[in-house]
């Protein structure tokens, strides 16, 4: 597993993140799954994100976990 935010392997220790990224206002910018770098679309209403192996991921799926 990846860090969403740095890309960096996670291995038990809590990751070193930008300050926005813990206030819930950047999106992920690195798969989660396979730590690859994701296209993001930041629009007024929410943000996406595309991983050319696992898909795509949105602001509505994030709010819901």
């Amino acid at each position: 597993m990846f860090d969403p935010f740095t890309g960096a392997v996670l291995d038990g220790a809590e990751p070193v993140r930008p300050r926005a990224a813990h206030l819930g206002l950047e999106p992920p910018r690195f798969c989660a799954q396979c730590g690859r770098r994701m296209i993001v679309q930041i629009a007024p209403d929410g943000w996406w994100a595309r991983c050319s192996r696992h898909g795509t991921i949105d602001s509505a799926q994030d709010e819901q976990r």
